[in-house]
């Protein structure tokens, strides 16, 4: 190898595409993935060429000290330099990049904490194949289940400060190895192994500037804070400075917002006893896995029981073209402009119409715009009813005939409305208890709008211009039952609507009984 003069083997391996460009690939076991596993798989060194200042180490002495990007011009010069450089082309090749600021990645072997997962999925695995838990739609189940039985332990640690600091204390006497990271009364940064620092800094400055340590995978360590050390007695002991991964905490998001006591299960809140397991939970595809499998692992390890018996994998929100919505590509919907220009409830309509389960929601004002004239078809409806009421005096307690389906004066399109609407009133009950809600929506949207509202109400006009009160009697019969079917796409709108209705029943909208077909 030019500029360090050092053989190296030259191997063979099933992860090299030899088809593509020259067959030839580097390896750089410590900081590639891929690489990594070729050199597990052929007995590579690991070594360090990157430290975690993003700078150059254990390379020539012209490179070292320099940001990667420096150091691969710095090469080009030197291999030009010796003769040793035959050609440079510019390669499109994939990498990673922050999310946030935009810059390479550079992967670094860094000692984790790890969760020996395969125990933990086992229960997980079988309470979704048994039926404990059901997960709808069921495409999703067998997504799962891939994860599940392919898992790969865990890394539960992270090298940033947000989050709780994992629980594990070193004594730095018994670990002298233990790489720190901290700043000085000057504040000034200092990095260096603890058996070098020791002589030109007391432990007192190490531990109140300390940003982090990185102690090797054999180093011991200790799970509770203790003040001395119990196997040499010092008192040199430094926190663990990696913090928990996100979803290692979100995992028990079940157990901690209900009051789960871990030590003393039997001593659980209320709350705990009364709503473990839930019902259902709701959540995006994309963390199936990073969140509902984790969830899962923790209540049946922890709880011994699962956290909840349903989980419905909604929909995601892309533009009116299918593209996933982001500020770089300036196709933002914002849903607070279209609640304040359209309603809150034109804009939940929109989101749920014409949906298959856990498809893309491809939303547009223009259809944010159509629910927003269905809601005001919803509402002229109901005026009509109301002003005709007045007109004849039927808003006044006992005004109005109760309605019965047996009721005397029924014409054939009276009956025909209540049977359409028994038919309608079944058919949204049982898609939504099987969480088809786009289907639901449409079924309260075509019914409302076009049989009710189109057909029967016109029909209604002549009637109501006769003494015949048994109109009144169906029309509010069907329009409010028809909104309490619509309240959980259009809740604003249909309670408004309630209020103001003379009704037998007097409970707010949102916990009336829902319409039953006897």
């Amino acid at each position: 190898i030019p500029l360090i003069n050092k053989e190296i083997p030259i191997i063979a391996d099933t992860a090299v595409e030899k088809d593509f460009g020259t067959g030839a690939l580097k390896i750089t076991p410590a900081h590639d993935p891929v690489d990594f596993e070729i050199g597990q798989r052929h007995s590579l060194p690991l070594i360090t060429l990157i430290d975690l200042s993003g700078k150059m180490i254990n390379v020539p002495r012209e490179i070292e000290g320099l940001y990667p990007k420096q150091a691969r011009s710095k090469t080009i010069e030197l291999l030009e330099k010796e003769g040793k450089l035959l050609k440079t082309e510019p390669l499109t090749h994939t990498v990673g990049i922050c999310y946030r600021c935009k810059n390479l990645i550079e992967p670094l072997l860094i000692p984790q904490w790890f969760v020996k997962i395969k125990p933990l999925a086992g229960p997980a695995i079988e309470a979704v194949k048994s039926g404990k838990t059901k997960i709808f739609p069921l495409r999703f189940k067998k997504i799962y289940l891939d994860w599940m039985e392919n898992i790969r332990d865990w890394n539960i640690s992270r090298q940033i400060v947000w989050g709780p600091q994992i629980p594990a204390w070193y004594c730095l006497d018994c670990n002298p190895e233990i790489k720190i990271n901290f700043l000085d009364k000057d504040s000034k940064l200092v990095s260096g192994f603890y058996k070098d620092l020791k002589g030109s800094y007391s432990f007192e400055e190490i531990k109140n500037g300390l940003q982090s340590l990185i102690a090797p995978v054999s180093a011991n360590y200790l799970t509770e804070e203790k003040e001395s050390c119990p196997a040499c007695s010092g008192s040199h002991l430094l926190q663990e400075t990696d913090t928990f991964d996100t979803w290692f905490l979100s995992g028990q998001w079940p157990l901690t917002t209900l009051g789960f006591d871990v030590k003393n299960p039997e001593n659980s809140s209320g709350d705990f006893k009364y709503f473990y397991p839930t019902s259902v939970m709701d959540t995006l595809w994309d963390i199936l896995f990073f969140w509902v499998g984790r969830m899962m692992m923790f209540g049946l390890f922890l709880a011994k029981e699962v956290p909840f018996k349903v989980v419905h994998i909604h929909s995601r929100v892309v533009d009116k073209y299918g593209q996933k919505m982001s500020k770089s590509k300036g196709n933002v919907i914002d849903p607070i402009v279209m609640s304040e220009k359209y309603g809150a409830d034109a804009l939940r309509m929109s989101l749920v119409y014409g949906i298959a389960p856990a498809s893309d929601i491809a939303v547009s004002e223009d259809k944010i715009k159509a629910m927003r004239n269905f809601a005001n078809k919803v509402w002229n409806v109901g005026r009509f009813i109301l002003g005709k009421m007045e007109e004849k005096d039927l808003k006044k307690e006992g005004g109005l005939p109760s309605f019965s389906k047996n009721m005397a004066g029924l014409s054939e399109e009276d009956k025909k409305i209540i049977k359409d609407f028994e038919t309608v009133s079944e058919k949204v009950t049982s898609l939504i208890e099987k969480y088809h809600f786009g289907l639901a929506a449409e079924t309260i949207y075509e019914f409302i709008w076009h049989r009710f509202a189109d057909q029967y109400v016109e029909y209604s006009k002549e009637r109501i211009k006769t003494k015949d009160l048994t109109i009144f009697s169906v029309l509010t019969h069907v329009y409010l039952n028809s909104l309490k079917l619509l309240h959980p796409f259009m809740p604003f709108l249909t309670e408004s609507i309630w209020q103001i209705f003379p009704k037998e029943e007097d409970s707010p909208l949102v916990i009336s009984s829902w319409p039953k077909i006897k």
